[in-house]
């Protein structure tokens, strides 16, 4: 399929209604291998470029504004080979979450809401990040009158022992 006709494909996908039924079905059209009973959220991006890379199995539920990349390189494009995502069958990924290539996620696995997956996820497990606390005391804002620099200058470590 020529790339313009996939870059559009994939763009009416991530805004169109439809999670089970027109954003799978326009994905399958620009070539992803999507399996049956897939949800697709809305504004998920699946890598533009190598997106055959990506089989999603059977019964998966792709949260909102979730990003799959398939590959890492500058310049002339090159082959799949570069990285590959699975997602096998019965896997729930949550909304906001980000999967980077070289991953396969297990069948039934569960991946809460904002995690970064940059390893292979075994079968049937929870996986997510830890929960967010605290980490610095901020002394000074970080606004733009007084910059990044004065933003780190202002950070006090937290004494964790305390929360």
């Amino acid at each position: 399929m020529p790339r313009v006709l996939g870059a559009v494909l994939a763009k009416l996908a991530m805004v169109c209604p439809g999670g089970d039924g027109m954003r799978p079905r326009l994905h399958r059209w620009r070539g992803v291998n999507v399996g049956r009973g897939v949800w697709i959220g809305l504004y998920v991006s699946i890598d533009a470029l190598h997106h055959e890379a990506l089989p999603i199995g059977n019964n998966c539920t792709i949260g909102i504004r979730t990003t799959i990349v398939t590959h890492f390189y500058w310049g002339p494009a090159q082959p799949a080979s570069n990285g590959s995502v699975v997602i096998e069958d019965d896997v729930f990924i949550g909304p906001h979450t980000v999967i980077l290539p070289n991953v396969r996620i297990g069948r039934g696995a569960v991946i809460q809401a904002g995690s970064v997956v940059t390893t292979n996820v075994p079968p049937h497990t929870l996986w997510g990040p830890a929960p967010a606390g605290p980490l610095a005391a901020v002394g000074v804002p970080l606004t733009r009158a007084n910059g990044y620099q004065g933003f780190l200058r202002g950070l006090k470590p937290h004494d964790s022992s305390r929360v």
